[in-house]
């Protein structure tokens, strides 16, 4: 946003002369070569009023004076509020001028139209640059991905940037909304304070990394989800993390975006799983526990059981991680026979993203082992855990206000992995009554069920609450498949 103003002869007063207008044309021609702050800076003087460039999604582009900037963008979004203002459409955006009351009609229509054309050329001058710049930023964004952090900071000349807040995009047209966010960030490798954008679209995702000094103050967040409403994105958010982190940033925000719903459209990825829960717990036995079933686990193992869990499917873990469905199959073997747990087992996905979600540090020696070699097991939960008040509190709070026949076919459907025909053979109804009762549970839990992070969460407070007719045989009938309401 720019509040300079041009030096110069006194703006043109009434009179509609060949000699005033072209006078008006040549200033304005020469601000124009300046930069487009000063285009409209020139436009305010020679109207004796304010002039800004409004976009619908950065808002206030340049505004003389800087008090105008909220006026002006209100009369872009709502013209019919505003009869005084001239409004032209200029380069992706709208020119907005407020004239003086004594500037005559026709001056101001002069202004504003030529203004408008010179904002054109310089936009299309700076989209014919645009392709370009847009290709290196891709490029800076697979070297950041690559682990080349060194070059890529050389590169943006913006020395002590140490970590990088990451956004992945996608959507039914990504390559628009590209065009879209990178007009409204107006990114530059030279950076601006203390921060710097790289916009691209890598493997049809759009990629937005935003590097700086361990902290953002959120205009990128912000445009990013003006844009995601706007072209109906579904984004995942990681970081702040360190730059050399770059890759685990990467995937933690695709697992995330799987968490993504047109009523959330930007997911964080520390908001994913049971951080709610894992706070609620006794911090010593929780802790001690998670330590113990996770030590065969190095920390490479324990982010690709992270991912897995977020995603829901090892095909999605593997187009977040960057690797083949095979050889993420193959690792999660191994891993399941390091933790001696079958990693399909919905009890064992709910306990493992607890453990995972547990503080790093905790005082207290391992829980007392049902195991040969003295770690604690992923398919039990030690007492004390899920035992407590708040547990409990939080479980009813979640699944307490379901009826029986919503909470025994919430608890098969989980049981055989979210999947419908096996759980409706189990229940013994047809398949669409149990989508319409899942779909029924949903609106009722206010929950994503195609969410398996969500999913983990539900089983565990369904266990918690576990009453002795929550079963398949238990389910109220009335006449074959028909359900009679309790």
């Amino acid at each position: 946003m720019s509040t300079t103003h041009t030096t110069g002869p006194d703006a043109a007063g009434p009179g509609d002369s060949r000699t005033v207008r072209e006078a008006m044309a040549d200033r304005l021609l020469r601000a124009a070569t300046r930069s487009g702050a000063q285009l409209v800076s020139e436009a305010a003087v020679l109207i004796q009023g304010a002039a800004v460039l409004a976009d619908p999604i950065a808002g206030a582009v340049y505004s003389t004076p800087a008090t105008a900037a909220a006026d002006g963008v209100h009369a872009a979004a709502h013209p019919q509020d505003h009869p005084h203002h001239v409004q032209r459409p200029a380069a992706g955006a709208v020119l907005v001028l407020h004239p003086a009351p004594t500037m005559p009609a026709e001056h101001v229509g002069f202004v504003a139209t030529t203004t408008a054309a010179l904002l054109e050329v310089r936009g299309q001058r700076a989209a014919e640059l645009r392709a370009e710049q847009m290709r290196l930023h891709s490029t800076l964004l697979r070297l950041l991905l690559a682990g080349h952090t060194t070059s890529v900071t050389n590169t943006v000349r913006a020395g002590g940037l140490t970590h990088v807040t990451l956004y992945r995009l996608t959507g039914p047209d990504v390559p628009t909304a590209h065009q879209v966010l990178w007009r409204a960030v107006r990114p530059s490798l030279a950076g601006h304070g203390g921060a710097c954008a790289l916009i691209g679209e890598v493997d049809g995702e759009l990629l937005v990394a935003e590097l700086h000094h361990g902290s953002d103050d959120g205009r990128v967040l912000r445009l990013v989800s003006r844009v995601s409403e706007r072209h109906n994105l579904l984004a995942g958010l990681a970081g702040p993390l360190p730059l050399a982190e770059m890759p685990t940033a990467h995937a933690d925000a695709a697992a995330a975006r799987h968490s993504a719903t047109p009523a959330h459209r930007i997911v964080p990825a520390d908001a994913v799983g049971t951080p709610q829960l894992a706070r609620l717990l006794p911090p010593g036995p929780y802790t001690a526990w998670a330590r113990s079933v996770l030590s065969p686990l190095n920390r490479e193992h324990q982010h690709l059981l992270l991912v897995r869990l977020r995603t829901g499917s090892t095909p999605r873990a593997a187009a977040a991680l960057g690797l083949s469905p095979g050889t993420v199959r193959t690792r999660l073997r191994g891993l399941a026979a390091l933790l001696c747990a079958d990693l399909d087992d919905i009890t064992v996905q709910a306990h493992l993203l607890l453990a995972l979600r547990a503080p790093t540090r905790g005082d207290g020696p391992p829980e007392s082992t049902s195991q040969d070699d003295g770690r604690a097991r992923l398919d039990t939960l030690p007492g004390g855990i899920l035992d407590t008040d708040a547990a409990r509190t939080w479980a009813v709070g979640l699944v307490g206000g379901l009826e029986p026949h919503l909470r025994i076919a919430l608890a098969c459907w989980l049981r055989h992995h979210a999947r419908t025909a096996p759980a409706a053979t189990e229940l013994h109804v047809h398949r669409t009554t149990l989508t319409t009762w899942l779909a029924r549970c949903a609106e009722r839990l206010g929950q994503n069920l195609a969410d398996a992070a969500v999913r983990a969460e539900l089983h565990l407070a369904l266990e918690a609450t576990a009453k002795d007719g929550d079963h398949p045989r238990a389910l109220p009938r009335r006449g074959g498949r028909t359900y009679r309401r309790l």
